[in-house]
């Protein structure tokens, strides 16, 4: 069907404020009317990420569908201010964003809302605040628990991606609108960015709790706010998959999720792959919801998802061998919980053996073998062999397997355990081990063990008394196959994934008393998937390939352990592009140095230093920044400094430096 894209439209809202948005239309939608779907991030729609819109809401034209890309209040070409993630204002303005979708003579009156990360929680956000013309949501990698499950916490721990996502945000917002677009007042408009530029890592990490900042726009608070039909969608390589399970689960409207081998991309261009016709999956679903016709959608197993098979663990990996398999209702009775004992001196077992105090403290660079927090489809970024971290942890094996076990859900461990410190963490990893040594890592926990009883009211431990602790490993599907082992791998912290605690604590774990469960899935049929289709791509030229760098090192001098990765023109790989259609370029490079030493939580040191460079002959602008976090055993100290220049002038330097007191993390 012939399409044509409308560069630039404004959706006034009630308040003046105009938002930017971008739209694809079937030919003659005016005399015709389509539904509509609305994706809707900050993201700059013009040339943040025209190379993903195009050849997806492209497609969705070509299929009768009206499709819009709309800048959230503050960024891209919209006006406003953006003071942080997921507020209410930003709710606000998706009702009214929605509703003049609804009211243009090009739709139907009938609107999808969809997204990935930031679009997906916020169409879970958007769809609780139940909108009329809203029918249906795709949300794709996100979570209905924004403490336990985005990029600031896990387990009750810091994130060192706090740091990094909220770097890479300040060099977001630091971008002007496009003169081309908002005319002369662009610079003024960006002077005021610049002068308003919240610190957003230190807005995330002066909540450390779950409070009611994380609850709100967590919407697992109340699962029967969602009135409309869910497809959720999420990867194993990705950091948001736990979501899907717990979507299936407590939402009572129709509901079915997938779940992949892939990172942080759409399914479409998945990576590791296979890839799979997600356009096509997504088609069907609007079909279904938004034109009323009956595709089968709701005849789909309720999950389906990839088990994967034994991949030798490298950084690397274009594809994921294993199969697809689904599930009809989610929990599955088909899964069901298999236990083994954690006995001493270091066997998984199927009965317990007598119980025996094994001490655990782990170096705190152990945790160097796990490749990103967050897999976007970049060289390196994979767990690598489990061996170079097994080392320093204190491992339970089962013998070879005699037949294969494969598994599909969530993990859990039951640790009988004391600490000598008030505060201490926990680190679990599940693995495949290979006859010849090889571990892959399979699922992952950590824990602050202050929070053991959950993330609203953490306590500190008692020193030497004995605790049961319940911990949930991520999600995960895999086959462990015949004359393979099974390992559950402990230690007490998880550098560079997790900032350590303040002191350095050694565990003493009771084994006999001590067990894991695994979800153990009893056969049944697999299911399949069209091949990946696209629309036409935007027109860009690559100025350079660019070039990623991951490598971690010792010095045997000092003691410190670096970690380093760095990604140069582009922040995931792409290298430097230029857009064509708008003869735009973007050239983003970031560099991360985290640093410890094995005997001292206090030596750790995270310094990040990027620059973001954009424009065309004329209008060129460059954000340069370096930041750096340390901490003593009560206070986090977080700085930054930016820059902003145009044309190689400075414009704006600002610099933030904040002393966040510790709260039991």
């Amino acid at each position: 069907m012939p399409i044509r894209v409308e560069e630039n439209i404004w959706i006034p809202l009630a308040d003046g404020t105009r938002l930017a948005a971008r739209l694809w239309l079937p030919e003659g939608a005016e005399t015709a009317p389509a539904p509509a779907v609305l994706e809707y991030i900050p993201y700059r729609k013009r040339d943040g990420t025209r190379g993903r819109d195009e050849p997806m809401h492209g497609w969705f034209a070509g299929q009768g569908y009206a499709a819009i890309r709309v800048d959230m209040r503050g960024t891209g070409e919209s006006d406003g201010h953006m003071a942080d993630e997921y507020l209410k204002q930003e709710q606000d303005d998706a009702l009214e964003v929605i509703a003049w979708i609804a009211a243009q003579p090009w739709c139907t009156g009938a609107v999808g809302m969809m997204g990935k990360s930031w679009g997906g929680f916020n169409a879970l956000q958007v769809a609780a605040r139940r909108p009329p013309a809203l029918r249906a949501i795709i949300t794709v990698y996100s979570t209905d628990h924004r403490y336990s499950d985005d990029i600031h916490y896990q387990g009750g721990c810091l994130l060192n991606d706090n740091m990094w996502w909220g770097a890479i945000m300040l060099a977001y917002q630091a971008r002007p609108a496009d003169p081309a677009i908002v005319g002369e007042g662009w610079r003024r408009q960006w002077l005021e960015r610049l002068e308003r530029l919240p610190f957003f890592p230190a807005l995330w990490l002066r909540h450390q709790r779950y409070d009611e900042y994380w609850k709100h726009g967590s919407v697992c608070e109340d699962w029967s706010a969602i009135q409309v039909p869910v497809l959720a969608v999420g990867g194993w390589a990705d950091s948001y998959t736990n979501a899907v399970p717990r979507l299936l689960a407590g939402l009572q409207v129709p509901r079915r999720g997938i779940i992949g081998p892939w990172g942080h991309v759409y399914p479409q261009d998945g990576a590791p792959g296979p890839a799979i016709g997600f356009l096509q999956e997504a088609l069907r679903w609007w079909d279904q919801w938004l034109k009323g016709h009956d595709t089968g959608v709701m005849e789909e197993p309720m999950l389906r998802a990839f088990v994967e098979d034994w991949n030798a663990p490298t950084g690397t990996r274009a594809e994921t061998e294993g199969r697809w398999v689904g599930e009809a209702e989610w929990p599955s009775l088909a899964i069901q919980p298999r236990r083994w004992a954690l006995n001493a001196p270091g066997a998984l077992a199927d009965a317990a053996g007598p119980e025996a105090e094994i001490l655990v403290r782990s170096p705190l660079n152990h945790g160097k073998a796990a490749g990103e927090w967050m897999a976007t489809g970049c060289p390196g970024e994979l767990p690598v062999d489990q061996r170079l971290d097994d080392g320093a942890a204190q491992l339970f094996d089962t013998a070879p397997l005699d037949e294969a076990v494969e598994i599909l859900g969530a993990p859990e461990l039951l640790l009988d355990l004391a600490a000598d410190a008030p505060v201490a963490q926990l680190a679990v990893r599940l693995c495949d081990v290979a006859p010849d040594g090889r571990s892959a890592r399979v699922s992952y926990a950590v824990l602050n063990l202050t929070h053991r009883g959950g993330h609203e009211s953490p306590a500190p431990l008692e020193p030497g008394r004995r605790y049961q602790v319940r911990v949930k490993l991520n999600d995960c599907g895999h086959r462990f196959p015949a004359g393979h082992r099974i390992r559950i791998a402990i230690a007490t912290g998880y550098w560079p994934t997790v900032w350590p605690a303040p002191t350095a604590a050694t565990l003493t774990l009771r084994a006999g008393a001590s067990h894991l469960d695994l979800p153990v899935r009893q056969g049944g049929a697999g299911v399949a998937f069209e091949p990946p289709v696209r629309g036409p791509a935007a027109p860009a030229t690559q100025l350079s390939p660019g070039a990623i760098r991951r490598y971690s090192k010792q010095d045997h001098v000092t003691g410190e352990t670096t970690y380093v990765t760095e990604g140069i023109g582009g922040l995931f790989g792409e290298g430097i592009l230029r857009f064509d259609e708008i003869d735009t370029m973007a050239s983003h490079s970031l560099k991360r140095e985290l640093v410890i030493r094995n005997d001292d939580p206090l030596s750790a040191r995270y310094v990040l230093t990027q620059s973001y460079e954009m424009g065309r002959e004329g209008w060129r602008i460059l954000i340069e920044s370096r930041s750096m976090l340390t901490a003593d055993l009560d206070r986090w100290h977080l700085t930054t400094e930016l820059t902003a220049k145009e044309n190689g002038q400075v414009v704006t330097e600002r610099a933030w430096t904040e002393d966040i007191p510790r709260d039991l993390v």
